[in-house]
């Protein structure tokens, strides 16, 4: 199991995230889908679940049932590949209804959902000249943006109380980690994305249970 993660809070845009002593979050992002074993972003597009992140989704099933009893609330993104999740795991154990919320929905590149690197050089050639396979995200030319999605996740974080299962993305869920230790941006954005981590979030740190 890594470290416990527990960072200095510098401010970011929006300020510092309001940290109420009650608050337990357990994250979870998506099982691996058809789209991330090609290497294609999906953003706010869809592809279901490979075999694999069926099995993904089945193991933090497994491990979410020992503590079910204990959550107050489930919250989702509403994309498809994380409904899908969200159905297996509550297939082992009594959860809550799951509450489908917009502010942790994936990041949209704009035109570039459902595109490859390959694909956005060819029609975009010279845009990602000089990102990192951190930031490329935000060079889109219609998509969201870094201070937009942040916000969202700020406001998501500053409404919960109480021990909440929430089921995200990649992207996403680096954002809501980075809000939630307030990371400046790049920070934020090189936090790591596995398919196969639980992450507890409480008292102002983040510890990764891994469930494979």
């Amino acid at each position: 199991m890594d470290a416990l993660v527990k960072m200095p809070k510098p401010d970011i845009a929006g300020g510092p995230v309001f940290m109420s002593s009650r608050r337990e979050i357990y994250l979870i992002r998506h099982g691996e889908t058809e789209w991330n074993a090609a290497g294609r972003f999906q953003g706010i597009l869809d592809s279901r679940l490979t075999e694999k992140g069926v099995a993904q989704a089945e193991a933090y099933g497994r491990h979410l049932a020992t503590v079910s009893t204990k959550i107050e609330k489930l919250v989702a993104s509403p994309l498809g590949r994380v409904r899908e999740t969200t159905a297996i795991i509550q297939s082992f154990g009594r959860f809550p209804e799951a509450q489908w919320d917009h502010r942790i929905a994936e990041v949209s590149v704009g035109s570039w959902d459902g595109l490859t690197h390959a694909d956005i050089e060819a029609q975009w050639p010279g845009l990602l000249n000089g990102s990192t396979p951190f930031d490329w995200f935000f060079r889109s030319p219609d998509g969201e943006t870094y201070d937009a999605a942040m916000a969202r996740v700020i406001e998501w974080l500053d409404s919960l109380s109480g021990v909440v299962l929430a089921v995200s993305h990649g992207l996403t869920g680096r954002l809501i980690r980075g809000a939630y230790l307030n990371l400046m941006m790049d920070h934020a954005l090189s936090l790591p994305v596995p398919q196969d981590v639980i992450w507890r979030l409480a008292d102002t740190r983040i510890e990764p249970i891994r469930v494979s």
